[in-house]
């Protein structure tokens, strides 16, 4: 199901177990999304769901506000449409 392989890449992509590579191989996330056009608006309009998601499941603020940014950045890598600018390295 999406439930279990979001879990399992999750736990691996923040430091955890490796589930998802273990069971299914590299995630290899830019090459699987290549089919489907993702825009500005595409990507927007995933990191809506992706906030609303943290607002109502992560209680932490500070662990909300990390992966606010974590899928903010993974939002802006998978576009693959129209003009955009990267988003500035904050490190």
């Amino acid at each position: 199901s999406s439930r279990e392989k979001l879990y399992e890449f999750l736990s691996g992509w923040l430091g955890g177990p490796p589930l998802y590579v273990e069971r299914r191989g590299h995630p290899r996330l830019r090459m699987r999304h290549m089919p489907f056009e993702i825009d500005d608006a595409a990507s927007n309009a995933w990191m809506i769901c992706m906030m609303r998601a943290l607002d109502d499941c992560v209680e932490d603020a500070l662990l909300r506000e990390h992966l606010r940014g974590a899928f903010q950045r993974m939002a802006h890598h998978l576009r693959n449409s129209g003009e955009f600018e990267r988003p500035e390295d904050p490190g």
